[in-house]
């Protein structure tokens, strides 16, 4: 859309768009830890015995990376 009476005193006329943003449901949830809290600790604790004991001795092939990767990401969804 043109809007020639806002135009400054060159011979430019702003162009103004207007996009339309569909109301969507987005379903956030976000958890966190408080810094230097007793459950950071638990966590970083938790993470770190777990990841200590993964044996990645064994990665030869693509499978078994993914496996370890998988293993990982277990570990974090439930420290």
């Amino acid at each position: 859309m043109l809007h020639p009476n806002i135009r400054k005193p060159s011979d430019h006329v702003p162009l103004v768009i207007e996009v339309g943003i569909v109301d969507t449901d987005i379903d956030l949830s976000i958890r966190l830890i408080s810094k230097d809290s007793k459950e950071e600790k638990d966590f970083v604790t938790s993470l770190t015995k777990s990841v200590s004991n993964l044996n990645s001795s064994d990665i030869k092939t693509k499978e078994n990376l993914e496996s370890l990767v998988q293993q990982l990401a277990y570990m974090f969804k439930n420290a």
